[in-house]
């Protein structure tokens, strides 16, 4: 059994190994504004799309990314306008309007993809909450790691990390995050503005969706509010609880395992 395993680990690294390397390129989006994204693999695309202080790279330190491209699948990460190699514009305006959704659009369009699924974790879940509602191209989608906080256009989570980065009302509890942006290099004020603009999306803009969504989320994970319940304002949503914090939930294999079972469908 240990020799099988062994075999069919191997073969799953060769399988990996084979794919088209990763391919960066920067595109101008529709204001202008530079995004960085990377394709891997062929065959059926799906966008991942990273989290808050996250990249492109952060989908790399899971199992989902190299199982996708075992599977067969083309990979496209995008670095989110104020992170990773993206422009890091210091306005509001600039992050304002599903400003980081269109950027998505922008590459898929580029591409010449005609239809694709989209996975988003944590912040990015609430950028492809955008995708669902705003792009008809996109056929399936995953939502990890987010609660039904983000629906309330004045979440209060997200106007205090707004307000703590700007330095408009520091919080004691927000510094070991900011210590990290700081020591990280990651640009505090781009950061700030994408809390500042985030979108929401409402209650009535879930109930018209007809696509098919998985909502993942980990059995320790509760920051962004209720999982179970943002799957109840989506129609025909599948609902799906995996091992993990909400740090660790999206790196595991279980997290993968049900990505791509749902994706396969």
């Amino acid at each position: 059994m240990k020799i099988l395993i062994a075999v069919l680990l191997f073969l799953k690294f060769i399988s990996v190994q084979a794919q088209t390397p990763p391919q960066g390129e920067y595109l101008a989006s529709f204001d202008g504004v530079k995004i960085y994204f990377e394709v891997a693999g062929s065959g059926y695309p799906v966008v991942l799309v990273h989290g808050f202080t996250g990249s492109s790279e952060s989908w790399k330190k899971g199992v989902l990314y190299n199982d996708l491209l075992a599977s067969g699948y083309k990979v496209i990460t995008v670095d989110l306008r104020g992170g990773g190699r993206s422009d890091k514009p210091h306005s509001l305006k600039s992050y304002q309007h599903d400003a980081e959704a269109k950027d998505i659009m922008q590459v898929v369009k580029h591409l010449g993809i005609k239809s694709y699924f989209a996975v988003g974790y944590s912040r990015g879940s609430i950028i492809v909450s955008r995708l669902i509602v705003n792009d008809r191209r996109l056929k399936r989608a995953v939502l990890g790691g987010m609660g039904d906080d983000f629906m309330d256009p004045n979440w209060p989570r997200r106007v205090r990390f707004y307000k703590a980065l700007t330095g408009e009302e520091p919080a004691e509890d927000l510094m070991p995050m900011i210590k990290r942006i700081e020591e990280s290099g990651l640009d505090r004020i781009a950061l700030a503005c994408q809390q500042g603009a985030q979108p929401s999306t409402s209650a009535v803009e879930f109930s018209k969706v007809k696509k098919p969504v998985l909502v993942i989320c980990g059995d320790q994970d509760s920051d962004n509010g209720s999982a179970s319940a943002l799957a109840k304002f989506i129609p025909g949503s599948t609902y799906l609880v995996v091992p993990g914090n909400h740090g660790s939930a999206s790196r595991t294999q279980e997290f993968s395992n049900g990505v791509l079972a749902f994706i396969k469908k």
